[in-house]
């Protein structure tokens, strides 16, 4: 009986000893308990809170870190003695410089680099402009490239001609400011009444088309001279004169035989001897052509005798040879005759050939018979004149008896016809 009280005993105190320690571990940590309920994915939750709620201990900083601390980068002094503007002066650069990039501004800059269809062009901006290929001169002749037409690094000025892309990009022209100053020069030009010269750059069944100062000018094919308006006439260089010059509606008309005739009524004058080819018969005469000018050979400038069918002397398309006898240069005109170079009259309507065959030797003769009637003229004028100063002084010396007589009352009808 002791001995099964003493083990009774022995399980009672470890019983209690069990239980104490059961208890002690529960309250202590009842996060695993619970942990342990809810499953395994919770069991690292209270080692987390176990070392946040531990303190970190506290760390001295190391030299570097104390260091570069302190560090506050490269410190350049800069002096300003040896600098040529005060900080006013470049403000005043800055408020002076104009940075509006707007669209059909003017702006100066610089072409930096080729491009594979433009160039990189430096105006200043935040970002460089774009010279497109089709903008990069007004006039491009055919196989040249950008090299040819744009120089780099050369100071000039660009139209921009866009707004500012997504990237802040502008296009330039070099072209529309061309555009603008070729036709400034040609309203000079046209004030002027000058004549140019310009190449044929292509025709139609209208005429043909020259390049006057990079510009497509109109010349119609009834405005050229000598020449029809074919394939053979691309690439010459003809003198032009303006017919017409409108900036607003864009309209170039110019005339080949403007000029020409100008050019030759400058170094024509009466009694030139010309050669001609008849292009037209008319009741009162023939149409001659002389270099590009259409003269009137007037019926009764053809021969010294009458002529009653024009027909019979001239045909159209024949060459003849005959006199200028009148001009006006102002609407290029001239007036010719062969009746001034018959070596006989009538001898145009019998022997027409003759007459030019021997037109140098006739129209000499003619010169010289029209220089002695000038000077006989110019003699009898001077002549009465010398004789009017007699009589005047006669009348002076008669003026005190009577009356004065009137000087020119037996010249007046005859002064007239010898300075005709």
């Amino acid at each position: 009986t002791a001995h099964v009280d003493i083990k009774m005993k022995l399980s009672t105190a470890t019983a209690l000893a069990a239980f104490f320690t059961t208890a002690s571990a529960f309250h202590v940590s009842q996060g695993p308990a619970r942990s342990a309920a809810l499953g395994m994915s919770t069991m690292e939750a209270p080692v987390a809170d176990e070392v946040a709620a531990t303190p970190t201990p506290f760390q001295q900083p190391t030299r570097f870190e104390r260091l570069k601390r302190k560090y506050k980068g490269v410190h350049n002094v800069v002096s300003d003695e040896e600098v040529s503007f005060s900080y006013d002066d470049f403000a005043k650069a800055v408020a002076e410089t104009d940075y509006h990039f707007e669209r059909y501004s003017i702006v100066k800059g610089s072409c930096v680099e080729y491009d594979r269809s433009g160039i990189i062009v430096d105006i200043g901006a935040k970002a460089s402009a774009f010279l497109p290929e089709a903008e990069a001169a007004l006039i491009q002749p055919e196989g040249k490239g950008l090299e040819d037409l744009v120089a780099l690094n050369e100071d000039m000025e660009f139209e921009i001609i866009s707004d500012e892309d997504e990237n802040g990009q502008l296009l330039v022209s070099l072209r529309r400011i061309q555009y603008r100053q070729a036709w400034d020069k040609i309203q000079a030009l046209e004030t002027e009444d000058a004549i140019l010269e310009a190449e044929v750059i292509s025709v139609n069944r209208g005429g043909a088309i020259c390049l006057v100062e990079g510009l497509r000018a109109f010349l119609p094919g009834s405005h050229l001279t000598g020449q029809l308006p074919t394939e053979d006439l691309i690439g010459q260089v003809l003198p032009l004169k303006f017919l017409e010059v409108n900036k607003e509606n864009s309209k170039l008309v110019v005339s080949n035989r403007k000029a020409v005739v100008e050019k030759q009524m400058a170094e024509l004058s009466r009694g030139d001897l010309v050669n001609g080819v008849v292009k037209a018969l008319k009741p009162y005469g023939a149409f001659v052509e002389v270099g590009g000018m259409s003269g009137l050979l007037h019926i009764s400038q053809i021969s010294l005798n009458r002529i009653t069918d024009l027909e019979q002397v001239l045909q159209p398309g024949m060459p003849i040879k005959c006199m200028i006898i009148d001009h006006d240069k102002v609407n290029g005109r001239i007036a010719l005759s062969t009746k001034s170079l018959e070596y006989e009259p009538g001898a145009m309507m019998t022997n027409p050939d003759q007459v030019f065959e021997r037109a140098e030797e006739t129209a000499a003769s003619y010169h010289q018979k029209m220089k002695e009637e000038r000077e006989a003229r110019e003699a009898s004028a001077r002549e009465l004149v010398m004789g009017l100063g007699d009589s005047l002084e006669d009348d002076d010396g008669d003026a005190e008896g009577g009356e004065a007589k009137d000087p020119l009352a037996d010249v007046s009808d005859s002064l007239d016809s010898l300075l005709s």
